[in-house]
């Protein structure tokens, strides 16, 4: 058994249960590793790992129908923090922005009372991190700031707006889906609305509608089904709007740019995923689903590899990774290599049963790792699914002709060393490697082994089942159970099953299936036992079945409490237990009321037919417990001599104790001794009876005749001296036994369902439920304390009340939810702190600003010591954290991905590959300069390049192949005149001349652009170096973009090997990323390292504002001073110092030179001062004494205070000053 202690106090705290159609689309993984979740109008937020619910947000009145987690990419210090925050939009048109440690609401934003369509946090500049973009329906866009809840810009379009996607290589793109196409914007910017309406278009199926040919004849016959879909397929995007019978974009479930290519965007349809290539508007790649496959519903594609995460109707997820497009295999087959994107189906996970309520609403996959993922299911349950990779060969199957898939034998972005030890599984693209492209050697098989994918359930959250419930709290805390005491509530649900949750941690702890009809009420009898009645739906005569079950919690054991009785009777109306717990009251509706002793389980007495109606009933508290224990005591002794005397004869050695405990079972059961109780209980007329059970006889008492004020009495409590009364028509009568008074009060609220006095001595708060909501009342004072109302403070139906503890309440409510609430029953969120949780979660973004970043320095570094240490236990990557063959880089890597930190990933993943790849061409260089033949230790240079998620930032070979690859794949798919004009366009930049002009002369005579098409093929063909020719060539292709032909005179100077010009002019002309698209697939290094030279200074501009993104640019042309220098001046002290460390380790940057020493130094003190500040002294030290003399002051005061107070256990402020001082 685990020792747990008693946590007294019980945290407020919401169990959820099923969602509500409105809150499909709210969900959301954040980079910080936890995934928000809309429930009815609060949002739960689940840590993954653990699968547990930490935090439940309510503020919302509506159905929440969007969630979005910020964005993590931007730098981390104490003045931006790692923190939690969200947005949530309802179905009234609210967005509120949460902090959701504490469970408050930073900012509410309203505009319409329309539900919001769509929500994103802006990440595109480094300016600021506030920005929130959303849809307020029908079709207004607006820019809102996420911390102060001002409006930036509002813009309107013609249609409604059902989503949008914002394209993640070029911030300024978006697309929107409306209900009658896309609209593409290409000026987004935060400062202001776009300008113009965007560029809409409409999709068409070429073969469906004739309409963009010749007039479609009148009585066209419909496609059928089948054709309609193979229709779509080929489908073309056009710009005119489609006549009636053409596919429009209705059924287009969505649509998102790929993040692992540029302008490649995928539309959703029930059965078919198309890609689209934005530069030609041409579908290049479709996954169609068979006629008997399971349709789509959603799909999410991953930036790290290009793949799919496919969610079909049955709750079956799939990943489907695009084949590579190698073509050697393939040509001896020419019907296989009919070129386009094929994405293979690689794993699916097990499917859910599907019914009329339970059906899966939607995924969200892990944006760090993308190799886990999360399936939210109507009826509440979360269901966590990772990716694993098994290595092995499959078994052979000729014909699903699938290639192998490989995953590459390297560590967070460096290759493994032989004794390293790794995580395995630890993001998706170290499981599989990168998709092969033509013309690309495949890697050699020593660094790449052979991997199958599964997909493995890892967690399950499961919520309440529907409303209603029934619930019942057990007996509460005293001094004497105070050792083993568990704080559970039994919920009895409409299927017949008891759920027993322990409040403590809110999770559920043993689920019994007790009846086969709506439980209808609990009572415990013990802590550890209770009975619980269900009744069946009547007959025609209005007879019912009966079950009462005693349930014995620890064993599960079950057993019918009234025996064979029970069929074909009047219904139960509530059973009530008495407060020693030895006998239960039976109340049915048209028959006299039964009498039970608990304890043995017999029937005490059954009144007579002319017994009265029973309306309402309750056990009195004050019995004679004291009388009961001398006659226990005197009956044990009397037992005890007897069984001495028995036991004589054989040996008198058993002690006394023993003999009085044997004694106290037999005497107990065999003379039934048990303490007098009392009931009282009203008829229909209000006269109240008053009965005392003692052992099995039962005596009438003294009966009080009616109070006039008050209707048909409908509950009663008792506490103490105090009785209260509840009708029908909302009074209350209070009732001072001990002064004999009685006071009515009427509230007004209608009928009085329920009151119940709040456990605890002297504790005379009493809690009132009506059919509109609850009060709870002080009866001494007489005064109502709190009150809650539906539609006034709360927008659900109460069901049922209890008291969980003696100041907070428990409800259970029509929205399937049971809420733990304090006695102001104002409902609110918790603070994550307050939590007792069951299992440690690993979420650095939950700890003080200050601790998380302390966490992060120890984590990064501990040079100090020489070996690595962890004093922080719950991290599964302990072993790995110690290694000492874990690298620099590595290291950096595998935290920024721990701590979820997006900038801190893609500045480490770019930043590792260059330094890898520059150290090794480096080693080269030298190697073959001093003439002596390659050693075995130096590589050749890295077979892997950065993946093409990084577009521009990939090597110039790979980034070449990639475009040609395309350019090639777009020729295939052509469709119009349009597509091959542009296709040319592309080869002639791509330098791939003879292939253009086989295009060019593909124009057919009765096109208006015959003949310029001709002369343009005409002269590629004849162009020849001669001065003369160039010359006059360039003066056209100046003249021609001086006159606004951009394009065109690019064009021209591309011919003529001119384009380090060509990039110069578009560069001018604003066309940064065409320039160093162009730079990177067409010019020698130096001269395209100029290029981005140029754009990276640019990218740092004030009105740019991009200095992460020209930091990347920077690394990727190996220009390394220069970004310790720019990480140095944004104040990223620990990305600094780490980065020029790494770069010293890997012999790129030297030390001796004198502008690269003072830079140095700078960037070590200022990282010891900043480890200083976090108390990390050691660290400090040794950063300081690699500082040279600037880093000896520093270590003075370090170890100024030796024998005084250590400088660690500073107050955070002193710290800060003395560091002030310092400077």
């Amino acid at each position: 058994m685990i020792p747990y202690t008693v946590n007294i106090k019980l945290a407020a705290r919401t169990l959820t249960g099923t969602l509500n159609l409105q809150n499909k689309t709210a969900v959301d993984w954040g980079w910080q590793g936890l995934i928000a979740q809309g429930c009815h109008s609060s949002i739960l937020i689940i840590d993954p790992k653990t699968s547990q619910t930490i935090q439940v947000l309510e503020r919302h009145k509506a159905n929440v129908v969007k969630v979005k987690w910020s964005r993590e990419n931007y730098y981390h210090n104490m003045s931006s923090p790692y923190c939690l925050r969200l947005a949530s939009g309802d179905a009234s048109g609210k967005i509120i922005v949460w902090d959701v440690v504490s469970g408050t609401a930073h900012c509410e934003i309203q505009e319409h009372s329309k539900p919001i369509q769509d929500l994103e946090w802006l990440w595109n500049q480094d300016a600021s991190r506030d920005l929130l973009l959303a849809i307020h329906p029908p079709n207004y866009i607006v820019l809102w700031n996420g911390d102060t809840g001002t409006k930036l810009w509002k813009k309107s379009y013609a249609e409604n707006i059902l989503s949008f996607s914002f394209d993640p290589f070029d911030p300024s793109n978006m697309a929107l889906l409306t209900s009658e196409g896309i609209v593409f914007i290409t000026d987004f910017t935060h400062s202001k609305p776009p300008g113009s309406a965007g560029k809409k278009v409409y999709i068409a199926s070429p073969h469906a509608s004739p309409a963009h040919t010749k007039p479609a004849p009148a009585a066209a016959p419909a496609p059928t089904g089948a054709k309609k879909a193979l229709n779509k397929v080929k489908v073309l995007i056009t710009n005119e709007k489609p006549t009636a019978e053409a596919v429009t974009l209705n059924d287009c479930l969505q649509l998102s740019y790929l993040p692992s290519k540029r302008n490649h965007m995928l539309l959703l349809y029930p059965r078919e995923i198309l890609i689209l290539d934005l530069e030609l508007s041409q579908t290049v790649g479709v996954v169609a689903i068979e006629r008997s496959g399971v349709p789509f519903i959603q799909v999410i594609p991953c930036a790290q590899r290009d793949a799919l995460y496919c969610l079909h109707e049955n709750g079956c997820i799939t990943l489907r990774v695009c084949r590579s497009t190698i073509t050697s295999e393939e040509a001896s087959d020419p019907e296989q290599s009919v070129h386009e994107l094929v994405y293979d189906l690689r794993s699916q996970c097990d499917a859910i049963r599907v019914t009329k309520t339970v059906r899966p609403y939607r995924m969200v996959i892990c944006p760090v790792n993308e190799n886990n993922a999360a399936l939210m299911v109507s009826d509440g349950r979360a269901m966590l699914w990772e990716l694993k990779a098994h290595t092995g060969r499959a078994a052979a199957n000729p014909s699903s002709g699938l290639s192998p898939l490989y995953s590459p034998v390297s560590f967070c972005g460096a290759p493994l060393g032989p004794n390293q030890k790794r995580i395995q599984d630890l993001s998706l693209n170290s499981m599989i490697g990168q998709t092969l492209i033509a013309g690309e050697a495949p890697p050699p098989s020593s660094n790449q082994q052979e991997v199958q994918l599964k997909f493995l359930l890892t967690g399950l959250l499961s919520g309440l089942p529907l409303p209603p419930f029934a619930i019942r709290m057990c007996p509460p805390l005293t001094t004497k159970n105070i050792n083993h005491y568990q704080p559970l509530l039994a919920v009895g649900t409409s299927n017949g099953s008891v759920l027993v949750y322990n409040l403590t941690s809110g999770l559920l702890h043993k689920e019994l299936s007790v009846h086969s009809c709506e439980v209808r009420g609990i009572e415990w009898v013990s802590l550890t036992s209770f009975l619980s009645f269900a009744t069946s739906a009547p007959n025609n005569m209005g007879l019912v079945r009966n079950e009462l079950q005693h349930v014995d919690l620890p064993t599960g054991r079950c057993f019918a409490f009234r025996g064979e009785r029970g069929n074909d009777e009047p219904p139960i109306e509530m059973i009530k237990v008495s407060h020693l717990k030895q006998y239960l009251v039976v109340v049915f509706r048209d028959k006299p009321l039964e009498l039970w002793d608990i304890r043995t389980g017999t029937l005490l007495r059954e009144m007579a037919k002319n017994f009265p109606t029973v309306t309402a009933l309750e056990w009195s508290p004050s019995h004679n417990l004291k009388s009961l224990k001398k006659k226990q005591m005197a009956a044990r002794e009397a037992m005890a001599r007897q069984t001495v005397s028995d036991a004589e004869q054989s040996s008198v050695e058993s002690s006394v104790i023993s003999l009085l405990q044997d004694a106290e079972s037999k005497s107990e059961t065999s003379q039934a001794i048990s303490a007098r109780e009392h009931f009282v209980f009203t008829d229909t007329d209000g006269q109240v009876y008053h009965i005392t059970v003692e052992g099995n006889t039962v005596k009438d008492g003294a009966r009080i005749p009616p109070d006039g004020s008050m209707g048909s009495i409908a509950c009663i409590a008792w506490k103490g001296d105090t009785l209260v009364l509840g009708d029908v028509d909302g009074n209350l009568n209070f009732w001072d036994l001990k002064a004999r008074l009685s006071r009515g009060i009427p509230t007004h609220r209608g009928w009085v369902k329920k009151i119940r006095f709040a456990p605890g001595k002297g504790n005379q708060k009493l809690l009132v439920m009506y059919t509109d909501g609850a009060e709870v009342w002080d009866t001494k004072e007489v005064q109502m304390v709190s009150s809650m109302r539906i539609g006034r403070n709360v927008n659900y139906r109460i069901l049922d009340i209890d008291w969980c503890t003696s100041d907070k309440v428990v409800l259970a409510s029509d929205d399937g939810c049971v809420r733990v609430l304090e006695m102001a029953m104002k409902s609110a969120s918790y603070r994550m702190d307050e939590q007792d949780l069951t299992d440690p979660v690993w979420c650095p973004y939950l700890l003080l600003p200050r601790a998380a970043l302390t966490l992060k320095s120890f984590l990064l570094l501990q040079p100090w010591s020489g070996t690595f240490t962890m004093d922080i236990t719950q991290v599964d990557m302990k072993s790995v954290l110690q290694d000492p063959e874990l690298s620099l880089l590595q290291r950096c890597l595998l935290v920024s991905r721990l701590f979820g930190d997006e900038s801190d990933l893609y500045f480490w993943t770019v930043a590792s590959h260059y330094l890898q790849s520059f150290a090794q061409a480096r080693q080269l260089s030298v190697s073959t300069a001093e003439g002596q033949p390659q050693s075995e230790g130096t590589q050749p240079p890295p077979q892997n390049h950065l993946d093409i998620c990084n577009d521009v930032l990939c090597e110039s070979s790979y980034f070449q192949k990639f475009q040609l690859d395309r350019v090639h794949l777009q020729e295939v798919k052509r469709s119009s005149y349009e597509h091959t004009k542009k296709c040319a366009d592309q080869l002639l930049l791509l330098g791939q001349t003879d292939r253009a002009v086989q295009l060019l002369l593909e124009t057919s005579a009765d096109n208006p652009s015959y003949y310029c098409d001709s002369l343009k093929a005409c002269l590629v063909t004849t162009i020849t170096s001669s001065g003369p020719s160039q010359s006059t060539i360039k003066l056209v292709a100046t003249n021609m973009i001086a006159n606004g032909k951009l394009a065109e005179g690019v064009q021209l100077l591309c011919l003529i090997d001119k384009a380090a010009d060509a990039c110069r002019y578009l560069q001018t002309y604003g066309e940064w990323n065409r320039a160093a698209w162009l730079a990177k697939v067409r010019l020698s290094p130096a001269e395209s390292s100029d290029v981005l030279k140029r754009w990276a200074e640019h990218l740092c501009s004030p009105q740019v504002n991009h200095k992460s993104k020209a930091i990347l640019v920077l690394l990727s042309l190996g220009c390394f001073y220069k970004v310790g220098e720019m990480l140095h001046s944004m104040r990223h002290f620990d990305r600094a110092a780490l980065f020029i460390e790494a770069c010293l380790k890997y012999g790129v940057m030297e030390r001796s030179q004198e502008t690269a020493k003072k830079c140095i130094t700078a960037a070590f003190l200022d990282y010891a001062r900043l480890l200083r500040t976090l108390g990390l002294r050691e660290g400090a030290a040794l950063w300081a004494s690699r500082a040279g003399s600037a880093g000896e002051q520093l270590m003075e005061e370090l170890f100024q205070g030796e024998g005084g107070m250590p400088e660690v256990i500073l107050g955070k402020e002193e710290v800060e000053l003395g560091q002030e001082s310092t400077e």
